[in-house]
């Protein structure tokens, strides 16, 4: 997405203990996760570089929906979602160096979108099930998928639904002075 937006970049994942704490919202989860990721990933980065961590939740019936571990997981939260609305919030963590000061500062925001999905009959549960694009997936979809189909409205951010609010990010990263001068025409 950040690719796609024109903003350079690059990438190092970390491996983080996402376990929710005893009655921790998903805002307070997720603002937690993606300044944890971003820390985690600022120890791998070159000195000085600014990260950006983020994590997302699915929340539904007042349940939390990680990632599925398994397609059991995978197919309760399918029930959860199928003709309700539900929410999506995703925690953004920005960690850079002060250009004039050059002290550690941080920007983090959390955005949260409601997404209804139709009712989703037992076939169709079935079939996405056997497709495997739940795996890996925040609430067992990938909104940008198959799972698309199902998707009868969407108040809010839908790039914060497939992982990342990109209109919060460019304003972070704006705010902290570090967009290319010539972004939005900028070329990697």
């Amino acid at each position: 997405m950040l690719r796609a937006a024109a903003v350079p970049h690059a990438v190092w994942p970390v491996d983080i203990d996402e376990t929710p704490l005893c009655g921790e919202s998903a805002e307070a989860l997720v603002a937690r996760l993606a300044q944890g990721k971003a820390d985690a990933a600022a120890a791998r980065a070159p000195v000085g570089s600014p990260v950006l961590g983020a994590d997302t939740m699915v929340v539904a019936g007042g349940a939390l929906l990680g990632k599925p571990m398994h397609e059991g997981a995978a197919r309760q939260m399918l029930g959860l979602l199928s003709g309700a609305t539900h929410a999506v919030v995703t925690g953004c963590h920005l960690r850079y160096l002060d250009p004039a000061s050059g002290e550690l500062r941080r920007l983090a925001s959390t955005v949260r979108t409601e997404v209804t999905v139709r009712p989703i009959l037992p076939a169709e549960v079935d079939g996405y099930l056997r497709s495997q694009e739940w795996r890996g997936k925040a609430g067992g979809y990938a909104i940008q998928g198959r799972f698309a189909c199902f998707v009868a409205g969407l108040q809010g951010s839908y790039e914060n639904v497939v992982g990342l609010p990109l209109c919060q990010v460019i304003a972070d990263l704006r705010t902290a002075g570090l967009l290319p001068l010539e972004w939005p025409a900028w070329q990697p």
